[in-house]
């Protein structure tokens, strides 16, 4: 079935799906495979599902040459340098959520957002309180419940330094997007990584 306008092909599964669940390849200078992640660069768009193994495979066997047809140099640390990117990307994601009112931080004023029905995602550092994570998760499913409205994700893609630093402040281990206007663009930059998988740190 061909892909759709939003829909895009992997290279590696063969399967169509969301372009937001893909991240879009181009070749650049001396044929280098280069992320777009903006999807703005110029050149033929190559497609790989979003995770960690479908990029590595695709390094692995050859396939962005494969799929340009052409000459596609792959560095052997692209999985690596993608992952950074994504990194990047979700934490400034963050702090344009910040700085435009739409992001609360703190276990009480998570859970004040939460009881107030505001709460439109949830964003836990990845080596966070697994006490005060489970509480949290527990009350956006019991308020939402009560609510009779869908309950809101819950994405941990980032480490805590990584959240100190984009929202300026330290130990930054809960955070609460409250405004919708900002959920496409937050959830979308923080989905993709989550969905890429992050190496563990030592």
């Amino acid at each position: 079935m061909p892909a759709g306008k939003e829909e895009r092909r992997c290279i590696v599964s063969g399967e169509v799906g969301p372009r937001e669940a893909l991240i879009r390849f181009v070749i650049g200078p001396e044929d280098a495979v280069v992320p777009d992640l903006g999807e703005r660069l110029p050149g033929r768009g190559m497609w790989v599902t979003s995770t960690r193994e479908a990029v590595e495979t695709a390094i692995r066997k050859g396939l962005f040459a494969k799929s340009a047809k052409a000459s596609a140099v792959a560095a052997p640390s692209l999985a690596d340098d993608l992952e950074a990117l994504l990194a990047k990307r979700a934490a400034s994601a963050l702090g344009l959520a910040r700085k435009a009112g739409a992001l609360v931080t703190g276990y009480e004023k998570v859970l004040a957002e939460i009881a107030a029905g505001r709460l439109v995602l949830l964003i836990e550092a990845r080596d966070g309180s697994e006490d005060g994570m489970r509480k949290l998760a527990g009350a956006l499913k019991s308020r939402y419940s009560a609510l009779n409205r869908a309950e809101p994700p819950i994405l941990k893609p980032l480490w805590g330094d990584e959240m100190d630093l984009a929202l300026g402040r330290a130990n930054v281990v809960h955070a609460a997007l409250t405004q919708g206007s900002m959920k496409s663009k937050v959830l979308g930059d923080l989905a993709r990584l989550e969905s890429y998988g992050r190496m563990t740190r030592a």
